[in-house]
């Protein structure tokens, strides 16, 4: 829909441990294919728990605890969010050992790896260690590791969340999303301003991007 001259710009507020930002940006991804749309993603940080500890949390007690879920509850969710991954053509492997982590070190390394025009693959590695191969995203060999795979240096990824070279800057973009009212993720924000907060839905976001495409800037 758009010529490649003029993508539509799509920043995605989104934190890798959210299980509807990877089924929002699969979901939206689809609606881009069958609508032939030219367009152009930026990955920005966001974290559902920055006071996590730094081995994280089984995530079911973790939910328990935040929303005042019963274990029935979270199995009804994650049957819910399996099914909607596989809609899309994303797999959720989610067990009893399942953990939340702190993702303040994945934001650092996908800001390192922006810098070599790297994030989006790294957002996609990211997303499927922790939610399909249940890997141990605290531990910084293991996102190293994962960097690696994607032909990323696996001694400068380890260096970077070492010495926490980029904490700064991931800490001002986050606050950045945070002061323009961003509270919850997925948060999708197309052309500069036009907010879609949520998984909305291969259909829907089709309705989105043709209504985009019918405006003049």
């Amino acid at each position: 829909m758009n010529d490649a001259e003029n993508p539509l710009r799509i920043d995605i507020v989104s934190d890798v441990v959210c299980p509807w930002c990877v089924i929002g940006y699969r979901q939206l991804a689809e609606a881009l294919k069958q609508t032939n749309t030219k367009h152009e993603i930026h990955w920005h940080p966001f974290e559902l728990n920055t006071n996590m500890p730094a081995e994280g949390q089984n995530l079911r007690e973790h939910i328990m605890e935040k929303y005042g879920s019963t274990k029935e509850e979270s199995a009804a969710s994650r049957d819910r969010m399996t099914e909607a991954g596989r809609d899309v053509g994303f797999e959720f492997n989610y067990d009893d050992d399942t953990r939340m982590h702190n993702t303040f070190d994945l934001h650092q390394l996908l800001h390192w790896a922006d810098q070599q025009g790297r994030m989006h693959d790294l957002k996609q590695a990211l997303f499927a260690a922790h939610f399909t191969q249940g890997r141990n995203i605290s531990d910084k060999a293991v996102l190293a590791d994962i960097a690696a795979e994607i032909g990323l240096d696996r001694s400068e990824a380890f260096a970077v969340l070492k010495d926490q070279r980029f904490a700064k800057e991931v800490r001002e973009a986050e606050q950045h999303w945070q002061q323009q009212g961003i509270q919850s993720v997925p948060a999708m924000i197309f052309k500069d301003r036009y907010l879609v907060s949520g998984a909305q839905g291969v259909d829907n976001y089709i309705n989105i991007l043709e209504q985009l495409a019918d405006m003049q800037d």
